[in-house]
């Protein structure tokens, strides 16, 4: 299976550069696996694609202000460091720019030494691991140094940080917002368990991966990057109650579904976990908990997009975005949405 099977040309003037005024107001196509149909509708009406007894999960993470602006405090030298992973307490896995030159050792500082740095340990891909110090709390350190790291797609400057957050985030600690979930709002969520659907929240925080293309030629050469991900009691029980009970489970993105199919059996059911997951799913996978998904447009070539042909077949997926090509839908992260079910 070839990388290249998943590529697609896309006009750049169709990359969502501002997300809209009304977070439901995005367009909705809607993939029926089983007709191999498609639909076109807007986001407002998604609650119409669900069923009593349905259970929605979605990804609770929230996105840090990831990059840090400083300087190496031996030479004066301008320093970038992008945070990916928290390793333990004050220490991250992070992205330095420039950093082919950062020993173990090297010390940064931010802020006029608000913050400093030290590296600890070189690790995969010439990511280094860091010990920060502080004073103080180091999520307000971050607040007030920190910047929001955007795709590298996304050019406009973003006038509302919380507009790359969903609604419902809560646990900080994501290099990138899970998209589909942008879409929700309150009032949405509310018509949703009027209809009788459960809404649980797994936690996976993103990781500047998962913008990374392939480079391997044959997608089972690609080694997956690794996400930290959380899925307690509660939500591990609705997922099973609605298994048991005949009803479907629906992921919101593919960073939810990873989680799912991570802690769940052959028969689907699940058990509450905390860990890491570096699942790759791609056609071929056989999905053992998730029934339905919820996505937003992917970017060519990118494991996101094999999981969702993985999840409705490629041939359909990729006839699907060209159709979304031709009808000018928005994509990538402030773009448009699709359900497949």
């Amino acid at each position: 299976m070839k990388t290249h099977d998943f590529y697609y040309d896309l006009p750049q003037e169709l990359i969502a550069q501002i997300p809209l005024k009304d977070r439901s107001a995005s367009r909705l196509m809607v993939l029926d696996k089983k007709e191999q149909s498609i639909k076109h509708d807007c986001f407002k009406n998604i609650a119409d694609y669900f069923n009593e007894g349905d259970c929605l999960v979605l990804n609770d993470t929230r996105v840090i202000p990831a990059r840090l602006y400083g300087k190496r405090t031996d030479t004066g030298g301008a320093i970038e460091f992008l945070l990916l992973n928290k390793r333990s307490l004050d220490e991250w896995e992070v992205i330095l720019k420039p950093g082919k030159r950062a020993k173990v050792g090297a010390e940064f500082e931010f802020g006029d030494g608000m913050l400093k740095a030290e590296v600890k340990e070189i690790v995969n891909d010439g990511n280094r691991i860091v010990k920060f110090n502080y004073d103080g709390v180091f999520e307000e350190v971050l607040d007030k140094l920190g910047e929001m790291p955007l795709p590298p797609y996304i050019t406009h400057k973003l006038e509302d940080k919380e507009r790359y957050q969903t609604v419902y985030s809560k646990h900080d600690g994501s290099a990138a917002a899970p998209t589909a979930g942008l879409h929700f709002t309150p009032e949405l969520f509310d018509v949703i368990r009027k209809k009788g659907v459960k809404i649980e929240f797994a936690t996976l925080h993103v990781g500047l991966g998962t913008f990374r293309p392939v480079k391997a030629d044959d997608v089972r050469d690609h080694k997956m990057h690794s996400e930290f991900f959380v899925i307690d009691e509660k939500t591990a029980n609705a997922i099973n109650e609605t298994k048991k009970n005949g009803g479907r489970v629906i992921s919101v993105g593919t960073t939810a579904n990873r989680v799912l199919e991570t802690v769940s059996d052959e028969n689907g059911f699940v058990t509450a976990r905390t860990g890491w997951t570096d699942i790759f799913i791609y056609p071929g996978y056989k999905f053992k908990c998730t029934n339905a998904l919820i996505t937003n447009f992917h970017l060519p070539e990118s494991t996101l997009i094999m999981l969702v042909s993985a999840f409705a077949g490629r041939d359909f997926v990729m006839q699907a975005y060209k159709t979304a090509v031709e009808e000018k839908y928005r994509f990538f992260s402030f773009g448009d949405a699709m359900f497949i079910g």
